[in-house]
């Protein structure tokens, strides 16, 4: 079987990305995509030489400077002063996965043949993205609407031989990587530096990478949910299949269905109670964790569209006959949705926090703070501070980024989507929810011990087993931290089936 993922116009979905991420799968261009590629090119610079009049982006300036002609003498220059001027990120590195991601949608975006470029400046991605060498980029300077442009400079500044990249664990200068794998700069040619800085894959790689982090993490909240809900003693009824056949959200009936199953055959979960009701951060997990999940669904659509799209400016159509500057590179799509994972996951954090403290509060037959002699032990009195503390950041980063606009070059880009800042403050909000559900695990793992003899079902005591070899059960007070460090640990190990995105 071919090991590579042939880059063609068939569409990239979460499953592929996934597939091609855990395999390690090397990149290779499709005899289509190399076709679409070339034609492309090679029209462009027939029409060139016959086009005397200014094309915006390919013989002129950019942006608020679109009315300035550019020399053909002096188009390779251009490119290389609008890859260099660009390259203005700050803050901290974009993390190297979401990097590794950027090469591969700048590539199949490329792939479609509408925006110009080289064969060899698509082959010199590949070699980037095959042989681990990931460009240096900074998480702050994207306003996410001429494209991600700062980003995709830096992701795009080794091509010429500038910049610096991760290579072996390193930062190098790219000009040293270059000669170490005998790689000429390239030569820009007319468009190319527009084709690789218009466009939107910084916002959709951290896309991608929240959808597969979220997925499980969705997965991780009806176990862990479930967990909680039999260590709490809680009751079962909720969760029946009538109840939310007549309120059918896709989302509402998955969640019922998932803890239903988790909790089949619990001794726990079956035997006699003496409360008629559970709070609503229990009997109404199906409701509040399924409206996430079908948000996520939402979220993926918008987001798998924009990775298959052309999202550079101008647009060059070949069998048309038409060069056709537009706006595919304005963030809009992205930073609504992204917004919207924003809220969705916070709301899965903030429904756990909850569970945490109706766990540790001493009622149902539960010890203060699920410890022996509380008072002389603290037990698991602060892992609920600090869940309540990270749910309090997740509110201020869940406020939608992209409502807010601000006018750039000169009033030309007068509404921008600041779809970028939403990427990154719901990267920092996921890995919150991370860490609210391993305090979450950690303390109903805790009282579902407590309830001993009684067990819950085979699938959870399995798992539970597991999550002892790292964590074991606290008798009295120790340095916490570690426990909980050791339970998202537990958690960022934990690979879940594709089958579950």
């Amino acid at each position: 079987m071919d090991s590579f993922h042939y880059i063609s116009a068939e569409s990239l979905n979460l499953k592929t990305i996934s597939d091609i991420i855990f395999s390690n799968k090397p990149l290779k261009l499709s005899e289509e995509a190399i076709s679409k590629i070339e034609n492309c090119r090679s029209y462009l610079d027939k029409k060139m030489q016959s086009h005397k009049s200014p094309i915006y982006g390919i013989n002129t300036g950019f942006g608020s400077l679109y009315n300035v002609k550019i020399s053909p003498k002096n188009l390779t220059k251009l490119q290389e002063n609008l890859m260099m001027s660009h390259a203005c990120g700050t803050g901290e590195l974009v993390p190297q996965e979401i990097v590794k991601l950027m090469l591969l949608l700048k590539i199949q975006a490329l792939s479609y043949g509408h925006s110009g470029v080289q064969l060899q400046t698509a082959n010199r991605l590949i070699d980037f993205y095959n042989n681990d060498i990931l460009p240096i980029v900074y998480t702050q300077g994207s306003l996410g609407a001429s494209g991600d442009l700062a980003p995709l400079a830096h992701l795009s500044l080794p091509l010429i031989g500038k910049g610096k990249v991760w290579f072996e664990g390193e930062i190098v200068e790219a000009g040293n990587i270059l000669n170490k794998f005998n790689f000429e700069p390239i030569t820009l040619k007319s468009k190319e530096g527009l084709a690789l800085l218009n466009g939107t894959q910084f916002m959709s790689a951290y896309g991608i990478h929240l959808l597969l982090k979220s997925y499980k993490l969705s997965y991780l909240a009806d176990l862990i949910g479930a967990i909680s809900l039999d260590a709490y003693d809680g009751r079962i009824e909720p969760f029946d299949a009538l109840v939310h056949l007549v309120r059918p959200h896709n989302g509402q009936l998955k969640t019922a269905e998932r803890i239903r199953e988790f909790l089949e055959g619990s001794e726990l979960i079956n035997h006699q109670k003496k409360h008629v009701q559970d709070p609503y951060s229990f009997r109404c997990m199906p409701q509040v964790h399924g409206a996430t999940k079908d948000t996520l669904a939402f979220v993926k659509k918008t987001v798998v569209t924009e990775i298959n799209s052309v999202t550079d400016n101008p647009n060059i159509f070949v069998g048309e006959d038409k060069i056709i500057s537009g706006g595919n590179f304005h963030g809009q799509p992205l930073a609504l949705a992204l917004d919207y994972l924003k809220i969705a996951m916070a709301e899965l954090g903030n429904i756990s926090e909850r569970r945490i403290y109706q766990l540790v509060i001493g009622t149902r037959e539960l010890p203060d703070f699920l410890v022996d002699n509380p008072g002389l032990n603290s037990g698991l009195m602060i892992p609920q501070y600090t869940a309540a503390s990270i749910v309090s950041a997740n509110k201020q980063l869940a406020t939608p980024a992209s409502v807010d606009s601000i006018v750039s070059s000169n009033g030309q880009e007068d509404h921008v989507s600041m779809g970028a800042n939403a990427a990154t403050q719901a990267l920092t909000l996921v890995n919150n929810v991370e860490r609210i559900l391993a305090i979450e695990l950690f303390n109903a793992s805790q009282a579902l011990q407590l309830r001993a003899p009684l067990k819950s079902s085979g699938f959870i005591q399995s798992f539970l087993s597991s999550y002892r070899e790292e964590v074991p059960f606290v008798n009295e007070d120790r340095i916490l931290h570690n426990d909980i460090e050791n339970s998202i640990a537990f958690i960022s190990d934990l690979q879940i089936d594709n089958e579950l995105i």
